[in-house]
């Protein structure tokens, strides 16, 4: 829509409302970073998730996919996390909680790796709560 601009007497364009489609090479990096951000747990899964879903088939698809991978894990990762306040206990629930973030890092690695060849990957143990 071309609008006029009174001071200056000329014509000028807004910027597009809608995003353009991810580059295939895009939607790989994309669907890569949404693994390999288990490391931090599901909320950078989610966060591409919802900013490129409609911009990259191949995104969409893996970060769902490591969404639901994570998901139950940030949340048993966090409850052995408050859990290592309970005095003489504490230390075996801070070692479950390092193991258990120790085992989504490498998963979300492997994973990464495979979607970083074009490769769709699934986990094995998977939840499937977000279609």
């Amino acid at each position: 829509m071309r609008q006029t601009d009174p001071s200056k007497g000329s014509n000028f364009e807004g910027s597009k409302t809608s995003a353009q489609p991810l580059t295939p090479s895009e939607d790989r990096q994309w669907a890569m970073l949404a693994h390999f951000g288990l490391i931090l747990g599901c909320i950078p899964a989610a966060v591409i998730f919802a900013v490129y879903r409609d911009r990259g088939p191949f995104t969409a698809q893996e970060a769902k996919e490591a969404f639901n991978f994570a998901l139950p894990l940030t949340v048993l990762a966090i409850a052995l996390n408050v859990l290592t306040l309970i005095p003489g206990l504490g230390w075996l629930f801070a070692v479950l909680a390092v193991v258990l973030w120790i085992f989504m890092t490498l998963m979300g690695a492997r994973a990464g790796i495979e979607v970083n060849k074009g490769r769709p990957y699934r986990y094995s143990m998977n939840l499937r709560l977000l279609k």
